[in-house]
């Protein structure tokens, strides 16, 4: 972190800044930009080529596949998978909508499990109870940077594939072994608010199975052979990444552990602010494990009154996830209701993100942590 001018103190501290993440690389991508334009390659190139080599490397997987964004990246890795029709796939409840949606664009239903209080993870106790006949896949979701809690998932889930939605924990770590690299496939949003987020919308899938990976990049355009792009092996769409945003992406990988690290030290900055007050703080690293904090979510009473009180003092709070997925009006079909999955209401009710990025600087984390001081204060009063 670094220090604060003085003039900058006590204005409005946002819940992203995304000028200071990119403004290092800002002469870089605009020659980028330049190169591409002058050459007119825009969609397959060099620029994809090299970033689906150097990302692969960097979670540990042999592949990766560039394409539009997270869902499609779920839902890609499900077709190449042969989800479809009359399956299930399970998933939590506590999780950004595009999880259940991928699950369905693949024809497959969700099936939902209740997350594990302290990690906010997938239970691998609920897991175990859920399995079932037409269970053809399992998507752990990496909430806000922190890595599931993948070998005991993996050892319930036998032949049943496991497909990591890790959009949330670029360089999360179980052991020496990153997030995306223990499934059967590892799928990323390239989001520009994340981690390792593009100047636009993007998304990949590694794994280790050649054949998966070809099935992919089939898939992501027009189900077309690599071998000849004007025959068609199956059913495709157009989810391609493209070149000019994997460019932009090269750029960043090579800054990702570093503001990883940063968060890190913003995460224990916001500990120590914090300490005291009535609220709980994300959990501490599992053993051998490292979290990322993509978000840093608290959870307290009276939750949205504080909320409103950080946002009139200008911190950019926010809540990830207002409504569990179960409950939200679009997936009633499921079939499920109040009180099905009572740790993610809980979460709902109770969850609060507050300003994390990097170049995120101490004097911020101070009038944050005041600020919510203040607000929890007064709520006890």
């Amino acid at each position: 972190m670094t220090a604060t001018p003085r003039s900058l103190v006590e204005r409005a501290v946002p819940l992203v800044d995304l000028t200071r993440v990119d403004e290092d690389l800002l002469s870089a991508a605009e020659t980028l930009f330049s190169r591409l334009a002058r050459s007119g390659s825009f969609t397959f190139g060099e620029e994809l080529e090299a970033f689906e080599a150097e990302f692969a490397e960097y979670c540990g997987s042999r592949h990766c596949a560039g394409v539009s964004d997270g869902t499609d990246a779920l839902r890609l890795a499900l077709e190449a998978l042969g989800v479809g029709s009359g399956d299930e796939v399970i998933t939590v409840p506590h999780t950004f909508i595009g999880t259940l949606e991928a699950i369905a664009m693949a024809g497959a239903r969700p099936v939902l499990v209740d997350v594990d209080p302290e990690t906010r993870c997938m239970d691998p106790e609920r897991l175990s109870g859920a399995l079932g006949p037409n269970t053809a896949a399992v998507i752990p979701v990496h909430l806000y940077g922190r890595p599931a809690p993948m070998p005991e998932l993996l050892a319930m889930c036998a032949d049943v594939p496991v497909v990591e939605d890790a959009a949330q924990a670029h360089g999360a770590k179980i052991g020496d072994r990153r997030a995306g690299a223990f499934g059967a496939a590892g799928c990323f949003s390239f989001y520009p608010t994340k981690n390792l987020g593009a100047m636009g919308d993007g998304g990949a899938v590694v794994c280790d199975d050649e054949a998966l990976a070809d099935r992919i990049r089939s898939l992501r355009h027009h189900g077309s052979d690599s071998a000849n792009s004007n025959r068609h092996l199956r059913a495709g769409s157009t989810a391609r990444l493209d070149n000019l945003q994997a460019g932009i992406l090269r750029l960043k990988l090579e800054r990702l552990d570093g503001w990883n690290a940063q968060r890190r030290e913003l995460a224990e900055a916001y500990r120590k602010a914090l300490e005291g007050l009535p609220l709980t703080l994300p959990p501490a690293d599992s053993p051998g494990a490292s979290q990322v904090f993509h978000l840093f979510v608290l959870e307290l009473d009276r939750r949205d009154h504080v909320l409103g009180t950080l946002r009139k003092q200008g911190v950019g709070a926010a809540i990830h996830y207002p409504t569990p997925a179960h409950l939200q009006p679009g997936w009633q079909h499921l079939g499920y209701g109040p009180g099905d999955f009572p740790v993610a209401e809980r979460l709902a009710r109770h969850s609060l993100s507050l300003p994390m990025f990097p170049g995120m600087t101490d004097d911020e984390i101070t009038q944050v942590a005041d600020v919510l001081g203040a607000a929890l204060a007064q709520v006890e009063r």
